[in-house]
């Protein structure tokens, strides 16, 4: 993915005069060249998840879809058949029918599976008959098919060690695109080009010069979504993820958490989270929770429904829909006297809140519906693109051809001492705030060293 000049058009000596230049083109070089696999692989599953709501529905519309029907039965009728055709399982959640012709979850609590992992049966909300049963997965309920992709765009299926995969992607794609945008900006003022010319690419031009500016001009337009995934896509890492959260912890931004457990200073949970028999519970009692969350105002038709989180604790009815109006309201309700404990709105969530929740949504192309997937399959694919013409580049000056870099080692030391001192210092902050960048990018400077030993031994050894 680096951003080279071509070589008739930058002389040593204007390559070599900027220090800060020589820099940015040294470490957009390695980045694109030993990262770039990472962000190809990140972006291929990315487009194939964007593509699975369709897939999807059309997989299992056989658990999904039932026939509208007039009425429904009540929710404790329809719980009792998910009970009869999964006996001895353990009650955790229920998520009523959305709308005509869809069915009711019934989800069951399974130390078999993984984590966010639930048993769900799905039942037809006019008859009770049971429809099937599946493993649906987080707080989308995303089924097997749409799971597997997820897992394979997140950790490669390698479960928690796999994740590094994606955070070393996502710590190094923001810092590759603002990298090749100097780079390209700076060869655009060489150029003395019009505006117009910053976006696209460079008339005229041939051979490995025609590569460079298509990579060049694709890259400005692949900037900004860029930097939403990249940022994004670190909310959820393992490293950076955790760091993320204690900032917008130390500066108010986190998402408001609602309590339901009857006890100050704490969060609510679901029935997963603690020792307590769902056998207890009457089924009943959803029913009539319901009907209290619906006049306390939770009007979304994609809503769940979690037993109390321990003894004497609320239940919990949470609003789950994530499409544009966002839809993520809870109220925590006591099963005894239908009153609101508490409640939590998506309009009092402070706004670094909201943007973080319209982000995450957006990241996973759900915001705004088939348009937002639509965008998202797009950029992917530009981004493969842009990869791939990197690499072409890369492969026209490979090593083995013999050719002189074009940028020679050692630009740290070309640089003034304020932007060398500045390098050193933004290094090292990035890499405490993401650590797998600041640990890859060691790894890319101790590459330098060894090849740079290993080409000043073979030098040695030439001379007579």
């Amino acid at each position: 993915m680096s951003v080279i000049p071509n070589s008739a058009t930058s002389p040593p000596t204007a390559r070599t005069r900027s220090g800060w230049r020589g820099l940015v083109l040294r470490l957009h070089f390695y980045a694109g060249l030993l990262v770039g696999p990472f962000i190809l692989v990140a972006t291929v599953t990315g487009v194939l998840y964007v593509l699975t709501p369709q897939l999807e529905s059309l997989l299992y519309s056989e658990q999904l879809r039932v026939p509208p029907t007039a009425g429904q039965l009540p929710l404790a009728d329809q719980i009792r058949a998910a009970e009869a055709a999964r006996p001895g399982g353990e009650l955790a959640a229920v998520r009523p029918a959305p709308e005509p012709g869809a069915t009711t979850r019934v989800l069951f609590n399974d130390d078999s599976l993984g984590e966010s992992e639930r048993r769900t049966v799905f039942v037809d909300p006019g008859t009770g008959d049971v429809k099937g049963a599946l493993v649906t997965y987080g707080t989308s309920g995303v089924l097997p098919f749409r799971m597997t992709i997820d897992q394979l765009h997140r950790n490669l299926l390698l479960g928690e060690p796999g994740r590094l995969y994606s955070e070393l992607a996502a710590s190094w794609l923001w810092v590759v695109a603002l990298g090749g945008l100097a780079l390209w900006v700076a060869r655009w003022r060489a150029r003395r080009a019009a505006v117009r010319d910053l976006v696209r690419a460079e008339p005229g031009a041939t051979g490995r010069r025609r590569l460079l500016s298509r990579h060049g001009s694709l890259g400005v337009w692949l900037l900004l979504g860029a930097l939403f995934l990249s940022a994004t896509g670190l909310t959820w890492s393992a490293y950076a993820g955790e760091n993320v959260s204690a900032l917008r912890a130390s500066l108010g931004w986190s998402t408001p958490s609602l309590q339901s457990d009857g006890h100050a200073g704490h969060g609510g949970g679901s029935a997963a989270d603690h020792d307590v028999d769902p056998a207890e519970f009457d089924s009943a009692r959803f029913d009539t929770v319901l009907a209290a969350a619906r006049a306390a105002g939770i009007d979304a038709g994609q809503i769940e429904i979690g037993l109390p989180a321990e003894h004497g604790a609320a239940w919990t009815v949470t609003e789950i829909k994530r499409s544009w109006p966002t839809e993520v309201d809870a109220v925590a309700i006591d099963g005894d006297t239908g009153a609101v404990v508490d409640q939590v709105r998506f309009a009092d969530y402070p706004l670094m809140a909201k943007l973080a929740r319209w982000g995450i949504d957006g990241h996973m192309g759900v915001l705004f519906g088939v348009a937002n997937q639509l965008v998202l399959v797009a950029f992917g694919l530009g981004l493969i693109t842009l990869i791939l013409l990197g690499y072409r580049m890369w492969w026209q000056r490979r090593p083995t051809r013999g050719r002189r870099p074009l940028v020679p080692r050692g630009q740290l030391r070309r640089a003034s001492w304020p932007a060398a001192i500045v390098a050193v210092l933004l290094a090292v902050g990035l890499g405490w705030f993401a650590p797998l960048l600041g640990v890859s990018l060691l790894a890319f400077l101790a590459i330098d060293v060894v090849l740079a030993r290993r080409s000043r031994n073979v030098q040695s050894s030439n001379r007579p």
